[in-house]
């Protein structure tokens, strides 16, 4: 469920996107795509905007938002880890690998680390089927996974960000 807290976003990113589909009859989940592109995440705030601009109720705009697992409701983090459990991956240790990412950073599935480097999201199928198992971090994929590996994975990550 979305989070309520009302913070303070820039609508006015929003309003070429509402310009272009607000009166277009069918248009609500390209509305929410690309308000999700324009802030990583759906604010509440845009959901009561693209209300007012559409006619459809908050609680409509949120019933097909969180109908759909695309969109987020929250920020994510600069490293969005995508990791796997479906069948192949889940035979070959996803759970051991899932273990080991949350031990790591100390988030759990749809969390974000408090420094806001890593966010994790457990998915279905990456379709990487024979790399399995397999995870990704933004648009980098790692496959054969082993505890050990995905450590070090993220504290190559984490160093990599202290550098900078």
């Amino acid at each position: 469920m979305p989070n309520c807290n009302h913070g303070a976003v820039d609508l006015t990113k929003l309003e070429p996107t509402l310009e272009e589909y607000a009166s277009v009859k069918g248009s609500l989940i390209t509305v929410l795509q690309k308000t999700q592109e324009i802030y990583g995440y759906i604010p509440i705030d845009a959901v009561y905007r693209i209300s007012e601009r559409t006619g459809l109720s908050p609680a409509r705009i949120l019933g097909v938002a969180t109908f759909y697992s695309q969109f987020r409701f929250q920020p994510i983090g600069q490293n969005l880890i995508m990791l796997c459990k479906g069948t192949a991956c889940y035979v070959n240790g996803a759970e051991r690998i899932l273990d080991a990412v949350t031990d790591e950073l100390g988030i759990g599935d749809n969390q974000t680390t408090p420094d806001g480097l890593f966010s994790l999201s457990v998915v279905a199928c990456l379709g990487c089927c024979s790399l399995a198992p397999v995870m990704m971090i933004n648009d980098r994929t790692y496959g054969s996974l082993t505890p050990d590996k995905v450590r070090q994975i993220l504290r190559d990550i984490r160093k990599e960000a202290e550098a900078q």
